[in-house]
């Protein structure tokens, strides 16, 4: 082959590799748009190994981002549910996404959208800290602690 051929090949082999790593930066640019904003568990009662996380979520991006999933080392399972009431009755409801708008908020609350953590690990006590990643649609994901309150705290 020529020289020029080769540059060629080469140059385009470049190309290819940096265009199919552009994906693997995706995740951190949107792990960057999302803010966790004061997180807390209430403690559950005695005997539960299932706990309700609350806290708001800012994006400061302009896009929207995708919450699909959560973890914790602390917990066999994590899901994202929503309670609504519905002709009198309360009911829970699992959500396989949450949309946080671009420039938008979305709080987790009482009575509303949440998450919930089961198979704890250990027993949670009022002042425990609590890891929690929320997974994105594109691989990236956030990471933050969440402090455990009173069983009556609002």
């Amino acid at each position: 082959m020529s020289p020029k051929v080769v540059r060629r090949t080469v140059l385009a082999s470049l190309f290819v590799a940096a265009f199919a790593a552009m994906p693997a930066l995706a995740p951190a640019q949107a792990t960057a748009t999302l803010v966790v904003q004061n997180p807390w568990i209430r403690k559950p009662p005695p005997g539960l190994d299932m706990v309700a996380v609350y806290f708001t979520v800012k994006n400061v991006s302009k896009r929207a981002v995708f919450v699909v999933g959560v973890s914790s080392p602390a917990a066999a399972h994590g899901m994202i549910h929503e309670t609504s009431t519905v002709e009198g009755q309360s009911r829970m409801r699992m959500r396989d996404r949450v949309t946080v708008p671009g420039g938008g908020t979305v709080s987790f609350e009482p009575e509303g959208l949440h998450v919930m953590l089961g198979g704890l690990s250990k027993p949670l006590e009022v002042g425990d800290k609590v890891p929690i990643t929320l997974e994105l649609d594109h691989g990236g994901s956030i990471d933050f602690v969440a402090t455990v309150r009173p069983l009556d705290a609002e």
